[in-house]
């Protein structure tokens, strides 16, 4: 039984819209909350469509705040980096080991959160005139975060200074190693903490437990922006720049974008502007890797966050799940053009084989899936293993297996050699994995774990996976029943066809950068007629057709991998019947020629 990806409604969010009490999708519309008359308001005072107004109020932009809400900019909304603890205790010691010629090595995870922290962090400290190198640990052989045998190998290579980046919170053993080896682990982190931290010099993550500021929804990317801010003022107040030029800092706001994106932060506040910032950057193509990954990858127009998390992002993360761990960071950290196409030719090929890999994982999972739903149909999460499942897709297959049955979802890949399996697990709106991840640690049903709210990893002994899903289904089950039966679909509004227009388009534009926390507006056509429906693509997944309103105008529209489904079917056998159609304004960009299309997420028959 197979439940929408959509995420659910609040139980109370009012009556199905256009009465629409399960779609095609079997979805229950709804119309996001958000108040007519400060709509109404906001629209009249910026001079906007009112349904703009009403995307703006719904999304919990306030009068006072629109303005500043549709011009996000660094200068309003970046904190102070001496907010945070530990922070000017960490741009001391940084400061001092790049005046010093120390040896810094920064410590990454293999992930794009890791990879642009881990070349934002050497990219400043050698544009500062400092020594930087990369270390990213090996999947298979290492695992994640640090590990004291790497850790003794830097310091006996020369390394005094170790910045670790999206991993080192949880790592106590290995710091106190670290430690005794002599050097000085500076944490920039973001994942949850507990209340007592690792031996480090210093832990800058916005989720430690004493941490009393509202950044806690940071990329990892974007604490180490905010330490190289620190930093580069600390230099900048001893006269370090005195007698050489200074970095200019917003250059690499492409890679806190791209990162940023990735690890699905809410796209709000600061990260708002991190991202809104960094795609500009990343339009000017400057970073020789990021131009060379978009090349390979067709990608001609200007980059948002789709093409950042779909199209940019999976091919870093590429090399982390199937090749080489380094990868991703060194093509982020190249300046040699050659070099920079070698590595994202590589890059794409390993995401080619990554897919290959993930889908016959995601077929034997989701079948292990469904036979324990059979058997137990209210059990609050999926948790499936099996020897050979490559720990590089797992994460992914999690995503896919949550997004299948609405539920949170772990997936383990077992090693019969040590008896051992690693674990990814992923979760839905109001349940918070990361936390039952770590109070299973705590509890000993795990060797390690950790995570935030959506997702969570960890290792765990063969024996005890019994141990672990009845500790898990009692930690979750009160969150997961909490939430309504029928999922739901949120909509902003409805449109006419005609309304559905490129004026329409570049003001919702401004409403951007979408994602996590910032969700894209979904708005309904009522009533249209569709024409000329066919299925495309090389597998023949994806449904194309125009939409026609009562309006006399038309728009084309797709629904990807609508194939099979009852959508697409419904949608290829309407007869003229007229149909609600659910979607989204895009632009689509082919061969130079650029349109507007309606991007189908959703549909059901008018009666």
């Amino acid at each position: 039984m197979r439940a929408s990806s959509t995420a659910r409604e609040p139980a109370d969010a009012g009556g199905a819209f256009l009465d629409v009490e399960r779609s095609l999708g079997g979805r229950r519309w709804t119309l996001r909350p958000a108040d007519d008359r400060t709509a109404l308001a906001m629209a009249q005072r910026l001079g906007l469509p009112e349904v703009v107004g009403r995307v703006l109020c719904a999304r919990g932009v306030g009068l006072e705040q629109a303005d500043s809400f549709l011009d996000p900019t660094l200068r309003d909304l970046l904190p102070d980096p001496s907010a945070f603890r530990d922070m000017d205790l960490a741009a001391e010691r940084l400061a001092g080991a790049i005046m010093q010629g120390e040896q810094v090595c920064v410590f990454g995870d293999y992930d794009v959160d890791g990879a642009t922290s881990s070349a934002l962090v050497r990219r400043f400290v050698e544009a500062a005139g400092g020594r930087c190198r990369i270390y990213i640990p090996d999947r298979l052989s290492e695992g994640y975060g640090p590990n004291a045998p790497a850790l003794a190998r830097l310091a006996a290579e020369g390394a005094s200074v170790v910045v670790t980046v999206d991993c080192g919170t949880a790592a106590h053993d290995p710091l106190a190693a670290a430690r005794d080896a002599g050097l000085d682990v500076i944490v920039v982190d973001h994942h949850e903490a507990e209340s007592r931290l690792p031996p480090a010099l210093a832990v800058v993550n916005p989720n430690r437990l004493d941490e009393n500021l509202p950044y806690g929804n940071l990329a990892a990317v974007g604490v180490a922006f905010l330490l190289a801010v620190a930093v580069n003022r600390h230099l900048r107040r001893v006269g370090w720049y005195a007698s050489r030029r200074e970095p200019d800092l917003l250059q690499w706001l492409d890679l806190v974008a791209l990162g940023t994106v990735c690890d699905v932060v809410p796209l709000h506040g600061v990260n708002r502007a991190l991202v809104a910032q960094g795609l500009r950057v990343m339009a000017l193509r400057r970073n020789p890797g990021l131009r060379a990954l978009a090349d390979v990858a067709r990608l001609t127009e200007p980059p948002g966050t789709y093409h950042a998390g779909f199209v940019l992002g999976p091919r870093i993360n590429a090399g982390g799940r199937v090749g080489a761990a380094d990868l991703g960071a060194r093509l982020l950290t190249t300046e040699d053009p050659d070099e920079a196409a070698d590595l994202a030719a590589r890059l794409d090929r390993l995401n080619a084989e990554r897919q290959e890999i993930e889908a016959r994982v995601l077929h034997a999972a989701t079948a292990a899936a469904e036979a324990q739903l059979a058997n137990r149909p209210d059990l609050p999460l999926v948790l499936v293993a099996n020897a050979g499942w490559h720990p590089g897709v797992i994460g992914i297959v999690a995503s896919r297996l949550k997004d299948l049955f609405d539920r949170p979802a772990c997936v383990v890949g077992l090693d019969p050699e040590t008896g051992q399996g690693t674990g990814s697990g992923r979760s839905v709106p109001g349940v918070d994995l990361g936390a039952a991840i770590i109070a299973a640690r705590q509890a000993g049903h795990l060797v390690k774990g950790g995570g935030h709210a959506m997702a969570a990893g960890f290792t765990v002994e063969a024996a005890r996976l019994d141990a672990l899903r009845g500790h898990l289904v009692d930690r979750l089950s009160a969150a997961v029943a909490a939430r309504p039966e029928v999922p739901g679909l949120s909509l902003d509004g409805a449109l006419k066809v005609g309304g559905a227009n490129r004026e329409l388009f570049d003001l919702l534009a401004r409403v951007g950068p979408y994602g996590q926390g910032n969700p894209e507006p979904r708005f309904v056509l009522p009533a249209v007629r569709v024409e000329g429906a066919d299925l495309v693509g090389r597998d023949r997944s994806h449904l194309r057709c125009r939409l026609r309103g009562d309006d006399g105008r038309a728009i084309a529209a797709m629904a990807f991998r609508a194939g099979g489904s009852d959508l697409g079917a419904a949608l290829l056998r309407t007869s003229g019947a007229p149909y609600h159609v659910a979607g989204k304004v895009r632009l689509n960009t082919w061969q130079g020629r650029t349109s507007l299309q309606f991007l189908i997420d959703d549909a059901a028959p008018v009666w």
